[in-house]
């Protein structure tokens, strides 16, 4: 095999990784939730992930140098991606009280769709026709997705609507998160945004989390709290492995089919075990909505690669 193959199939591996890993950790948060504030729940997440990486980096002798931040510019954009991260987290876990972990990542659909406006307004990135089109068909999806629900949710403030409403206030603020992340990325390495970003958003959650809270956890809910806090660390780490080999419009692509993936387990899950898990509850049109919500995401994510411009084509420039 050579090595640029060899690059491709690591780069398709390490974001399947971070896809079903992302996937899985809602289902795994469910569990924790009944007993555990999601406040505490963010808390645990954050400082196991920033233990692990600043673990790593120190190995690795790569810890940010906190001299970079001397600049109030760079600092701001520091605090600004925390607390998007931070937010991001608490409203996707408040989110999951009230929602399926399906529906909740189908909602997170939506974070690709504010990053992409906002690369626009903010950052002055060009938009593309395959990008507006995505996001039709995302919008498109989402109707289809909660066809069930549509009048509970504009009529009336029940528990699913407050999840809903949840789960979309979490998809935007990680929008702030998104583009200061991407600024940051002119300073640091992917890796070093993380670990700082890990260790600002668990100060930020410490006043709201009650660590005891860990105490009241029988041993499966323990377990699933190391995990949700592993796959943070891991889920990432491979992202930036995927990002590192492959091409960045192909692993974002590949990544939007973490909604399917978690559908999948649910169901699975909810066959092996009916006692412990809940399987997610469509109709064929639910089941239609969640694969056009996908589809519409891949579309933005990588749709300029099926249909490159004319410019793209003739200058033989490498495409973004």
């Amino acid at each position: 095999m050579s090595q640029v193959k060899q690059s491709m199939a690591l780069g398709i591996t390490f974001a399947l990784i971070t896809a079903v890993l992302w996937g899985v950790v809602p289902i795994a948060m469910k569990q924790v939730l009944p007993v555990m504030t999601p406040y505490t729940l963010v808390w645990y997440r954050f400082l196991i992930s920033a233990l692990g990486l600043g673990l790593i980096l120190v190995m690795q002798r790569k810890l940010p140098r906190l001299g970079l931040f001397r600049r109030p510019r760079w600092l701001i954009l520091l605090l600004v991606a925390a607390v998007g991260l931070a937010a991001n987290f608490v409203f996707f876990s408040s989110a999951l009280q009230y929602l399926s972990p399906t529906a909740s990542q189908v909602i997170g659909q939506l974070s690709p769709v504010g990053m992409l406006f906002a690369s626009v307004l903010i950052l002055k990135e060009n938009m593309r026709v395959t990008q507006i089109i995505g996001a039709v068909m995302l919008i498109v999806g989402l109707i289809l997705f909660f066809n069930t629900n549509l009048i509970e949710i504009f009529t009336r403030l029940t528990d699913y609507t407050r999840g809903v409403l949840l789960g979309v206030c979490a998809s935007l603020v990680w929008v702030s998160y998104g583009v200061a992340q991407k600024v940051l990325q002119r300073r640091l390495s992917a890796s070093q945004i993380l670990f700082l970003l890990y260790v600002l958003s668990t100060i930020f959650v410490t006043p709201l989390a009650d660590p005891s809270e860990v105490y009241q956890l029988n041993s499966w809910q323990l377990a699933c709290l190391a995990f949700c806090g592993l796959n943070t660390l891991v889920a990432y780490g491979a992202l930036g492995e995927a990002m590192a080999r492959w091409q960045v419009a192909q692993v974002s692509a590949l990544i939007t089919l973490t909604p399917l993936f978690t559908l999948l387990f649910s169901d699975l899950l909810a066959l092996m075990w009916p006692e412990m898990f809940s399987s997610t509850v469509l109709n064929i049109l639910g089941y239609s909505g969640a694969f056009i919500v996908v589809m519409g995401a891949m579309f933005s994510a990588a749709g300029h690669r099926l249909f490159p411009r004319r410019s793209e084509k003739n200058t033989g420039l490498p495409l973004k």
